[in-house]
């Protein structure tokens, strides 16, 4: 009898050992945590072990797991190189991809995943059009952008979409905050605070268009381009901020400043990625927000998927 061992199975129990949760897993595989565990017991079933430690949190492989991971680790390098090495074959595709950016903090996994498109995609120049742009949809439609990365889709039909991913914004304090003992920040808390915040409009901040506008709260705001100035600033004492928890993990991790959830179940916030309708052909294009989603889920943590 053949074996039913699949490339997708031996992704799974990868995926599972480096998150060490079925949800992460699934998020990072674009896939229904309904879908992975089918994968599991479809996979227990036929070779009739276990392969994973059933009591232990998180999630822990047995020795029979770690033999498939093994394969894993073996198979699945040469299975990517193999792929890349077709996707050259079949397509020579030449262009430019000028990229706008909204968002201050992208340039963490942009770049990487910048990186990672090269591989594919050797023949077409990547750029990024200079500055923190406001009006990124703007240069699409003037022809001075070919992708744009931004944070809350604009109608329009000329226009096509692709959701990158959902991630938490959380409060930073200083760690002697007044506020530091709370289990999270309602907006009443941001009233009577400086909010240290990038030099954008309101509309484009969530925490200002999800949370504190609409309790008509506009705290004293400060302003700053690098979101390590930012905190510092908070750091000393100078005010409070909202960032996404993956670009502030570092400075938790050595102690610089504290986060909490903003409300009782946190606060979300997304990212897409657009490119002109007219534009959709060009594979290169629609193929960038595969693998920046590939990168993002496999790197950045708290990440959760986000649909149309």
């Amino acid at each position: 009898m053949s074996s039913k061992l699949e490339i997708k199975h031996l992704k799974t129990i990868k995926a599972i050992h480096e998150t060490g949760s079925l949800t992460r897993a699934a998020e990072r595989l674009f896939t229904t945590q309904s879908a992975l565990s089918h994968q599991i017991k479809a996979l227990e079933s036929y070779f009739d072990l276990s392969l994973f430690e059933r009591k232990k949190q998180p999630i822990q492989l047995n020795q029979f797991g770690y033999q498939l991971l093994k394969l894993a680790d073996e198979i699945l390098p040469l299975v990517n190189a193999v792929e890349t090495e077709l996707m050259h074959q079949k397509t020579q595709d030449t262009g430019e991809m000028r990229i706008a950016v909204e968002c201050h903090t992208c340039y963490d996994w942009l770049i990487p995943a910048m990186d990672d498109f090269r591989s594919y995609w050797p023949h077409v120049e990547l750029d990024i059009v200079s500055g923190f742009q406001t009006d990124p949809i703007g240069l699409l439609l003037s022809n001075r952008a070919d992708v744009a990365i931004l944070s809350k889709p604009e109608p329009n039909t000329d226009i096509r979409y692709e959701p990158l991913f959902a991630y938490e914004m959380v409060a930073i304090l200083a760690k002697n905050h007044a506020l530091a003992e709370k289990p999270f920040l309602e907006a009443k808390d941001f009233k009577d605070e400086t909010l240290i915040t990038y030099p954008v409009e309101d509309d484009m901040l969530d925490l200002l268009r999800k949370v504190l506008i609409p309790e008509n709260i506009f705290p004293h705001r400060r302003y700053s381009e690098l979101t390590i100035a930012i905190v510092q600033l908070v750091a000393s004492g100078r005010g409070v901020a909202a960032l996404p928890y993956w670009a502030v993990l570092p400075y938790l991790e050595k102690g610089y400043v504290i986060a909490k959830p903003i409300g009782e179940q946190g606060l979300s916030s997304e990212l897409y990625l657009a490119i002109r309708q007219n534009d959709t052909s060009k594979n290169y294009l629609s193929e960038f927000s595969k693998i920046i989603k590939s990168r993002s889920f496999k790197e950045l943590p708290g990440l959760s998927r986000l649909s149309m």
